[in-house]
């Protein structure tokens, strides 16, 4: 892609990441550094009524995602996810198994 791209969701939404609170219409701030070329996206409403919002009941894996998609995806869940760097992290996924 060229210029700003916003809204790439990791699986962070069903983990339970504030990126899983958001209900359509909320608003949201956006701010793009031209010089460093970095960006923020950040809830613009209640912060304690967005805080104490549960996951969107509505958010649930795709049933198309293909097997090694999944598990992937798991892998990353059980080391840290996208927080982590989406980097497996061998030796915490052999103590959950």
């Amino acid at each position: 892609s060229t210029g700003p791209c916003l809204g790439h969701a990791s699986p962070e939404a069903l983990a339970g990441g504030p990126l899983g609170k958001l209900r359509d219409g909320d608003p949201v701030r956006i701010h793009i550094d031209t010089r460093k070329l970095v960006g923020t996206v950040d809830f613009a409403g209640n912060l304690e009524e967005f805080l104490e919002r549960e996951t969107h009941p509505g958010l649930e894996p795709d049933p198309r995602l293909p097997a090694d998609t999944r598990l992937w995806a798991a892998l990353q869940n059980a080391s840290g996810g996208s927080w982590g760097g989406c980097v497996y992290d061998v030796e915490e996924i052999i103590k959950r198994l």
